[in-house]
C-alpha cells in the first residue's frame, strides 16, 4: 500500500514538477522561431533551408513532448497502482540473496523501459530524421545497437550495481566506498572506451596522409597538444550530421572527425573546429568538468547514504521493508529537483567553457574567420535552431547559440 506522506508530495511534485517546466521552455523555444533568417547566415542558408531547418526544430519539439509526456504518465500510473511494490514482491519470490533480487529488479526495469521507448526511436530513426535527410541508419545497425547497449549494461553495468548493492547492505561507510567505486568505474570507462567500446559502434581509421593530417599535426604541435592518434569515425553510418571529439589521459590523446564533417568543411575550418577542441584541454576545461562530476557523485552518494533504509520514502512507493535496491531508484526520484539545478549549473559552466575554447581556436590559429564559417556550416549540416529562446538555453543548451558565438569571435 502506498503511504501519501511527505516523500509521497516531493517525489510527485518534482517529477510533474519538472516536466511543466520543461515543458513550458519548450513552448516558448517553438513561439521564439523567426522566419526571418538572421543576416550573419544569408551566406549560407537560402530561403527553403531555413525553412527546413525550423520545421525540424518544430517537429523535433512536438514530437520530444510526446514522448516524455507519456514517459511521465507510464511512471505515473506504474506507481501510483503499486507497481513497485508488485515488482519487489516478484523478484523476492525470484532469488533469496539480495545482490541477486536487486539486480532482477533493475534489469526488469530496463528491459521495461527499453521495450517503451523502443517505438519512439523507431519513429523517431527512420520518420523524422529520415524525412529530414539525416538518417542513414539502417534496421540492421538500429537493433544491432541495441543489443550491443544490453549486452555492455550486463558485462559493465550489472557488475557495479552488484557491488554496490553488497556495499551498502555489508560495509561500513558504504557512502565512501561507493562513491570511490563509481569514481574509478568512471575513470576506467574514460580509458577504454576510446580503445574497446567505441570501436563496437563505428570503425575508426587513420587519417589519410595529405593536407588536412599535416595541419592538424602540425597545429598540434603549436600547441604543445600530446596528439598520439589523429582518426576518422564513420559517422555517416548513422546520420548525416557533423562533429568531431577528442579523449584520453595525460599523454595519449586522440582525436576523431566524422567523415561527414571532413566531407563538408575545408581544411582551414576543420584545423579551427581541433584547436577549438584542442582548447578545452588547454584551458583545462575537461579535468575542471571531471572534477566537479566526481564532487557531485560523491554528494549523491553522502547523501543516499541517509536515505537508503528509510521507512518513509519506500512506504511513499509501496514497499515495505525497505530494500537497498529499491531504496537506490527511490532517492533518484528525490534527488530530482537538486540534479536538475546541478545540471542546470553544470550547462552553464559549459557554455563559458564553449566560448573560451572558440576564443582559443581563433587566437591560435589567428584565423577567426575559419572559425565562423565553420560554425556555420555546422548548423546548416544539423539543422541547428539559429534562434532559441533564452529561458530555453538556460535550462537546456550546453553550448551557447550559434550567434552568440559568432558574435563572441568577431569581437561583438
Amino acid at each position: 500500500m502506498i503511504e501519501t506522506n511527505l516523500f509521497f508530495w516531493i517525489v510527485l511534485a518534482a517529477v510533474v514538477g519538472i516536466y511543466l517546466l520543461d515543458l513550458f521552455s519548450e513552448l516558448l523555444n517553438l513561439k521564439a522561431l523567426d522566419p526571418q533568417l538572421p543576416g550573419e547566415f544569408a551566406d549560407v542558408y537560402d530561403a527553403e533551408k531555413y525553412a527546413k531547418s525550423q520545421e525540424y526544430t518544430r517537429v523535433t519539439t512536438r514530437f520530444g513532448i510526446i514522448e516524455s509526456g507519456f514517459g511521465l504518465l507510464i511512471f505515473l500510473v506504474f506507481w501510483l497502482l503499486g507497481g513497485f511494490g508488485w515488482l519487489n514482491g516478484l523478484v523476492m519470490s525470484w532469488a533469496d540473496v539480495a545482490v541477486l533480487r536487486g539486480l532482477l529488479f533493475f534489469g526488469v526495469l530496463y528491459l521495461a523501459s527499453e521495450v517503451i521507448t523502443l517505438p519512439f526511436d523507431l519513429y523517431n530513426t527512420f520518420k523524422i530524421e529520415e524525412r529530414f535527410g539525416f538518417n542513414k541508419t539502417t534496421p540492421k545497425t538500429f537493433f544491432g545497437d541495441k543489443v550491443k547497449g544490453l549486452v555492455l549494461a550486463v558485462l559493465l553495468g550489472a557488475p557495479l550495481v552488484a557491488l554496490l548493492l553488497w556495499l551498502f547492505d555489508a560495509v561500513p561507510n558504504a557512502w565512501l566506498w561507493g562513491w570511490l567505486a563509481v569514481t574509478a568505474f568512471s575513470l576506467l570507462m574514460a580509458y577504454l572506451a576510446p580503445a574497446v567500446i567505441l570501436p563496437l559502434f563505428n570503425k575508426f581509421q587513420p587519417l589519410e596522409d595529405g593536407e588536412l593530417k599535416r595541419e592538424v599535426e602540425a597545429m598540434a604541435a603549436k600547441c604543445k597538444f600530446p596528439l598520439t592518434e589523429l582518426s576518422v569515425m564513420d559517422g555517416s553510418k548513422r546520420s548525416s550530421k557533423s562533429n568531431a571529439f577528442f579523449t584520453g589521459f595525460g599523454k595519449n590523446k586522440k582525436i576523431a572527425l566524422y567523415d561527414t564533417l571532413i566531407e563538408n568543411h575545408s581544411t582551414p575550418e576543420l584545423v579551427a573546429v581541433l584547436a577549438h577542441e584542442i582548447g578545452h584541454f588547454k584551458r583545462k576545461h575537461i579535468v575542471q568538468m571531471m572534477a566537479l562530476g566526481i564532487v557531485q557523485t560523491g554528494i549523491l552518494f553522502f547523501l543516499l547514504g541517509f536515505f537508503v533504509q528509510s521507512d518513509a520514502l519506500s512506504a511513499a512507493f509501496g514497499v515495505a521493508p525497505p530494500q537497498i535496491y529499491c531504496s537506490f531508484l527511490f532517492f533518484a526520484m528525490l534527488f530530482k529537483p537538486i540534479s536538475k539545478v546541478l545540471s542546470v549549473l553544470m550547462s552553464i559552466l559549459s557554455r563559458k567553457n564553449e566560448f573560451e575554447a572558440d576564443a582559443y581556436a581563433a587566437e591560435v590559429t589567428g584565423d577567426a574567420k575559419s572559425m565562423v564559417t565553420a560554425l556555420k556550416k555546422l548548423s546548416v549540416d544539423n539543422l541547428s535552431n539559429l534562434t532559441p529562446h533564452p529561458f530555453y538555453v538556460f535550462m537546456h543548451y550546453s553550448h551557447p547559440p550559434m550567434l552568440q558565438r559568432i558574435g563572441a569571435l568577431r569581437g561583438q
